[in-house]
């Protein structure tokens, strides 16, 4: 009879292969706050009525499935949709065709005067997602200019660097978003 092979103890390797699957599971990062914050509104019941919006009150922002812009039925550039925003939202000349305004008072700012202004953006069914995302970064990245602005006016620095709560809150209520982002459709070319 012959000489037996030795066999291997595989008991130790189920440990270390366990020991290297839990480093790297500790070691790397899994990043799951990804996508576009957004605070949605509470559901409408189905027996009310929506409100009625002056259209002077609206800015349309439409997308289509070659990702070209149209903004209140003006052909426009991602670029510009960021100022076009702010103007809507600030009226500075308070041009009758830009948003209204009504004044209201809030703690920690006084008197201060709040857009009535919303963004209605409609998307196509064939609009790129790097269109979309450039889209929600503009218009996000007005409300937070509206909202540097003010705090800068109020408390000196930027809404970002605001640590007091309510402080943060006060400027949310003065300069709320208002985006209202309908169901995407086949809006053509």
């Amino acid at each position: 009879m012959g000489k037996k092979t030795p066999e291997i103890n595989s008991g130790s390797m189920a440990d270390i292969s366990f020991l290297l699957l839990t480093f790297f599971l500790l070691t790397s990062s899994i990043n799951t706050d990804q996508g576009i914050s957004r605070v949605l509104p509470p559901p409408v019941p189905a027996d009310q009525k929506p409100p009625d919006i002056n259209k002077r009150n609206v800015m349309e922002v439409l997308v289509n499935q070659f990702d070209q812009l149209l903004i209140n039925g003006k052909p426009g550039v991602v670029d510009d949709l960021k100022e076009e925003a702010i103007n809507f939202i600030e009226n500075p000349t308070n041009d009758p065709n830009l948003s209204d305004h009504k004044m209201e008072t809030i703690d920690y700012l006084g008197e201060v005067k709040i857009s009535k202004g919303v963004i209605s953006l409609q998307n196509d069914r064939g609009t790129s997602y790097k269109m979309y995302i450039s889209v929600q970064n503009e218009l996000t990245k007005a409300y937070n200019e509206l909202r540097d602005k003010l705090s800068m006016q109020k408390f000196g620095k930027k809404f970002s660097d605001i640590t007091n709560e309510e402080h943060r809150k006060a400027l949310l209520k003065a300069v709320p978003t208002s985006i209202s982002e309908a169901e995407p459709k086949n809006i053509g070319g």
